[in-house]
């Protein structure tokens, strides 16, 4: 089996395209953010893209394109999701921990999809991709709200299940290629 990390390893042309492409995806999946009340963490489809980034690119370009992303959204560029502070400040608010979880989630999810490409195994490296943004993204909501228990009610507990699924899905679209082999 092959996969398209693969062949970014082969061609720096498509690996270039790939990392620009998924920051432009998770910018445009930014743009959809339902905010949920009581808390300051919106629904959106970041962490989806985040895992399928580093399913599709790998670790390394996948972790480039979430770096270039957050590179532009913090000159300012409009890409975060629409619910927050502009530009850098963005990081220093409740969610600029998951923000700045991207590219370790990215790598997380693109580095254990190399060794697990069944799909429970896509899709436990996509979870675990995810339940790195949780990681980072609840240390900095635990220090702005008081505490981790505040925390994981505020940024884990409304999001865990969907993003569950999101994971799965992400596993579903990321399928590896069966390399056809030459005719003898």
């Amino acid at each position: 089996m092959t996969t398209l990390s693969a062949s970014f390893a082969q061609d720096k042309r498509l690996a270039l395209v790939g990392v620009v492409g998924f920051a432009a995806a998770l910018a445009a999946a930014s743009q959809i953010a339902i905010p949920i009340p009581g808390t300051p963490v919106p629904i959106t489809l970041q962490p989806f893209v985040v895992a399928l980034t580093g399913l599709m690119l790998g670790p390394i370009y996948g972790a480039m394109s979430m770096l270039l992303y957050i590179a532009v959204g913090m000159t300012g560029v409009p890409v975060w999701a629409p619910i927050g502070a502009p530009g850098i400040a963005r990081l220093f608010g409740p969610t600029g921990g998951y923000i700045i979880g991207y590219p370790f989630a990215a790598f997380v999810a693109g580095a254990l999809a190399q060794r697990w490409q069944s799909l429970n195994g896509r899709w436990a490296a996509a979870t675990l991709g995810i339940a790195t943004l949780f990681l980072f993204g609840l240390t900095q909501l635990a220090v702005l709200s008081g505490g981790i228990g505040n925390a994981v009610a505020l940024g884990l507990t409304p999001f865990a299940l969907l993003d569950v699924v999101k994971a799965f899905a992400a596993a579903l679209i990321a399928r590896p290629t069966q390399s056809k082999s030459p005719a003898a």
